[in-house]
C-alpha cells in the first residue's frame, strides 16, 4: 500500500504532465476517416529523401509512446552515428482493437480490416511501397498488408 500511495502522490503532485504534452505534441499528429472511423497517426517524413516509409503498429492498450525512442534514428540515422542510407519516412497508426470497437461500428473488424484500412491510409500519404512492423495486436496487422498487396 505504501508503494501506491508513493506512486499515486509521484503522478499527483512530482509528474510534470505539461511537459509530456509538450513532447508528444511536438510530433505531427494527424486524424482521418477511413471505413467510418476515425484513425489518428503520426506522420514523419525523413531528412533523406530515398527514405522507405515504414508503417509501426502497435496493439492494444498502447500508444505512439512505445516508438519516441526509435523514431530519431529510424527518420535520421546519419544523426546517431547510423548510415543516412538506412532512413526511413516514419508512420504510425492507432492501434485498431478495441478502439475501433464502438457500438456504433457496424460490421465484422478483423486483421483484414485493419491492414485494408492501414494499406489505406499509406496510399493516402502517396506511398505505393512501403514496410510494416508491428507489436500485439499490430502482429497480425502486419503481415496481412503484406497479403493484401
Amino acid at each position: 500500500m505504501a508503494y501506491l500511495r508513493g506512486l499515486v502522490d509521484h503522478w499527483l503532485n512530482a509528474y510534470d504532465w505539461r511537459k509530456q504534452e509538450a513532447e508528444l505534441n511536438a510530433y505531427p499528429q494527424f486524424t482521418t476517416q477511413i471505413d467510418g472511423q476515425n484513425v489518428h497517426f503520426l506522420h514523419l517524413r525523413s531528412p533523406e529523401v530515398d527514405a522507405l516509409p515504414l508503417m509501426l503498429t502497435h496493439g492494444w492498450p498502447g500508444s505512439f509512446v512505445e516508438f519516441l525512442d526509435v523514431i530519431g534514428p529510424l527518420t535520421d540515422p546519419g544523426s546517431s552515428g547510423g548510415n543516412p542510407a538506412d532512413a526511413f519516412h516514419f508512420g504510425h497508426s492507432e492501434p485498431a482493437g478495441l478502439r475501433l470497437l464502438r457500438p456504433s461500428y457496424r460490421g465484422r473488424l478483423d486483421t483484414t480490416r485493419i491492414a485494408t484500412a492501414w494499406a489505406q491510409l499509406m496510399r493516402r500519404l502517396s506511398y505505393e511501397r512501403y514496410g510494416v512492423q508491428g507489436d500485439d495486436l499490430g502482429a497480425a496487422v502486419s503481415p496481412e498488408m503484406g497479403h493484401r498487396r
